[in-house]
């Protein structure tokens, strides 16, 4: 199959076991190509959802990676860990004499909705003065971590839990759908505080990401059966997938013939007033464009194809 032609998103299902940098690396080799990127990362612990951008469409990761995203998951209320999961080593336990009751957890989850502030966990790849956080982690040091402002769409408790006297822990599923950079364990340990109660993260499955569902995730083997089979087709979506919110305007082979080389284009031009919109040529969205109200033209946002 020739590497021109092989530009889109494939919609990964992630193993547990793997890391999303083991996922582009064995891509690369299925597919006999370099030009493979990943639209957020996954813990090796959790499964699901990772859309994976091939060719051209690697400049749509940033359009995928801003898109919401759901989990869905387990937390363990009696006890925490230094990594917020069960890989991690258990640092606190304080076992439960009895149930939480449905109406508590609601109202502890519900604190934790909205637009609120998060401190990632030291066991996590941000990167604080050039070094990962992890990295101070392993090394036993500790180091100020940045907040971040995150968005909490909703944080549904399914069950009221599964309550084990003989370890006093609570078990609780949950379904949770929120913006980028959101750490989920660490909303599962923060669900905990509100309930005044060490917490962690049991298990995890990412169900929606970059527009894409669980029952729309492929294999790597299915990818590779795929790829044996030279057709990629049932597997490999278009890059619109990334780019579903803006407005799409299809453009004339003149017009075109000025947006492949950067020209700005009148707002009568594209026929839009909309902050960002999307061009297409021909069946296939070629750039973005973004409005200057001040000139009342477009301008060149991120260009995607020229051919």
């Amino acid at each position: 199959m020739e590497e021109d032609i092989m530009n889109g998103i494939i919609p990964l299902y992630k193993e547990r076991g793997l890391t999303s940098f083991d996922c582009v690396a064995k891509l690369r080799h299925i597919l006999h190509t370099k030009k493979v990127g990943h639209s957020g990362t996954l813990d090796p612990s959790v499964d699901g959802v990772l859309p994976i951008c091939i060719g051209s469409a690697t400049k749509v990761v940033p359009y995928l990676m801003g898109s919401g995203k759901i989990y869905r998951g387990t937390l363990t209320l009696g006890l925490a860990t230094t990594t917020e999961d069960l890989d991690g080593d258990v640092i606190d336990r304080q076992p439960l004499t009895t149930a939480f009751t449905a109406d508590q957890l609601i109202q502890a989850a519900a604190a934790l909705t909205g637009t609120i502030q998060q401190t990632p966990p030291m066991y996590s790849a941000v990167k604080v003065n050039g070094r990962k956080l992890y990295e101070y982690a392993r090394a036993g040091e500790t180091v100020e971590r940045p907040t971040r402002t995150i968005t909490v769409t909703r944080f549904d408790l399914t069950t009221p839990g599964d309550f084990d006297a003989e370890q006093g822990t609570q078990t609780v599923a949950f379904e949770i759908a929120c913006s980028k950079g959101t750490y989920v364990r660490t909303l599962a340990v923060d669900l905990g505080r509100q309930l005044g109660v060490p917490a962690v993260m049991a298990s995890l499955t990412r169900i929606k990401s970059g527009g894409f569902t669980l029952d729309q995730a492929v294999t790597l083997d299915e990818v590779a059966a795929a790829m044996a089979a030279e057709d990629l087709s049932p597997i490999l979506r278009p890059i619109d997938y990334a780019l579903t919110q803006y407005p799409h305007v299809a453009l004339s082979e003149r017009l075109w013939g000025l947006v492949k080389n950067g020209v700005f284009l009148d707002q009568a031009q594209v026929g839009s007033t909309e902050p960002i919109v999307a061009l297409s040529y021909a069946g296939a969205t070629k750039c973005l464009y973004q409005f200057l109200p001040e000139k009342q033209q477009y301008k060149p946002l991120k260009m995607f194809a020229v051919d």
